[in-house]
């Protein structure tokens, strides 16, 4: 015959005595108040598994801070789940994982969390681009809604207003990144599939719009204005040297003096500082040197060859050769990453082999093993182009005054 278990009462709690060994008072069906060696006193529920049928305990929390009467009521609530085959365990911690993604895995965090692999494969320039477009268009309306709650309407509702003033280009990029969190949240176990996957098709697609560039014979056109423009020797200094080198705008404004190499006449980008996150190696001309050694005394103690004009510790911004240009009224003829294009259409037509150009500008192709000839061989191939570049650089500023030229030393000496 079963022994009848006498229900507990507060007094026989509060009376309960402190032994050398925990032990155990049941309230029955299941109920039990373990009273630990220390004092406290701490409520389980015992039972077995439906299936395994192994005996289990789960915490339903202390004395008194879990009354008796609420103690019973969650007691209560777990024989209802076994009555229906389902262990109160596993239930509990089921619920405590669907209540964290919706308190932990929201819209923001897991676009932190993405972002923080995202960035090591892109430039610092361009993860900054990235965060900044997130918080500036999706995050005051989604920053705390549940990921696994993110809808295609929802989303398509929330860019519609941005594509009704014409950013196409700024719908595509949002896009592209909200599928990418969405593909992180599904490898995560997050969310079962991505519902963003075809979005894009909902919007006006931006139409393709070639980097503004001069043509070849507008070279002299360019280097006279940029010789008689009001402008910073620094900033004049920037925009030759983005010419002669022939690299991005980020890359020519981030540029660092421990980079160069004055014996070896070369100047290494690292990866972090590369659109394509590879080393690149860049064949210093004469010309080049030039540039430098009219830097040096303006930032040569520094560690940035072209310091910022706000604040000399940091680099120059890679929009100042825009500015500048526009400023020298090419805006909507020219911008600063159209120098590369110039430089590409000028070789490309004198016949230099289209290999050696593009590994000049760093465009980094399929073939792996290609690829790995271009850094090696190529690079010593490169130095006559180069060279034949700001030569004719030069021949086009004749007469006008580029920061290369003889004559040029002497004015922008005295115009700061």
């Amino acid at each position: 015959m079963a022994v009848k278990v006498i229900p507990l009462t507060d007094k026989k709690i509060n009376s309960a005595k402190i032994h050398d060994k925990d032990y155990v008072l049941s309230d029955g069906d299941g109920l039990q108040l373990r009273v630990r060696s220390n004092g406290s006193k701490i409520w389980n529920f015992n039972y077995k598994h439906p299936q395994t049928k192994k005996r289990i305990n789960i915490n339903i929390g202390k004395y008194p801070g879990v009354a008796l009467l609420n103690a019973r009521k969650k007691a209560l609530s777990y024989r209802d789940l076994l009555a229906q085959d389902i262990d109160p365990k596993e239930n509990r911690e089921k619920k405590l994982a669907e209540d964290k993604k919706i308190t932990e895995h929201t819209v923001k965090n897991v676009a932190l969390e993405w972002y923080e692999l995202k960035k090591h494969s892109v430039t610092a320039d361009y993860a900054t681009d990235i965060w900044r477009s997130l918080d500036r268009h999706i995050f005051p309306l989604l920053e705390n809604t549940p990921i696994s709650s993110v809808t295609a309407p929802m989303v398509i509702d929330l860019l519609r207003p941005i594509e009704a003033k014409g950013s196409l280009e700024t719908v595509k990029r949002l896009t592209q990144r909200l599928n990418e969190i969405m593909t992180y949240a599904v490898n995560g176990g997050l969310i079962f599939a991505n519902p963003l996957s075809g979005i894009k098709a909902n919007f006006k697609k931006p139409k393709k719009s070639h980097m503004l560039a001069l043509t070849p014979d507008e070279l002299p056109e360019l280097m006279m204005t940029i010789a008689n423009a009001s402008i910073k020797r620094t900033t004049r200094c920037l925009i030759e040297w983005q010419l002669h080198t022939m690299t991005r705008p980020s890359e020519s404004a981030g540029a660092k003096w421990e980079e160069i190499d004055i014996e070896a006449k070369t100047w290494t980008i690292p990866p972090e500082r590369m659109k394509k996150r590879r080393e690149h190696v860049v064949p210093l001309t004469d010309q080049a040197l030039t540039l430098l050694e009219t830097m040096r005394p303006i930032s040569g103690h520094r560690e940035y060859l072209f310091p910022s004009d706000r604040n000399p510790r940091t680099h120059a911004n890679s929009e100042t050769a825009n500015t500048a240009l526009r400023r020298m009224n090419f805006g909507g003829r020219l911008v600063s990453h159209g120098l590369r294009s110039i430089a590409s259409t000028t070789l490309n037509e004198q016949g230099f082999e289209a290999d050696l150009v593009e590994a000049a500008l760093a465009h980094v192709g399929d073939n792996q093993v290609r690829n790995a000839y271009n850094r090696t061989d190529y690079l010593e191939r490169r130095r006559p182009m180069m060279y034949w570049w700001s030569e004719h650089i030069e021949k086009a500023s004749q007469g006008n005054l580029s920061v290369t030229g003889f004559k040029s030393l002497k004015v922008i000496g005295d115009n700061f």
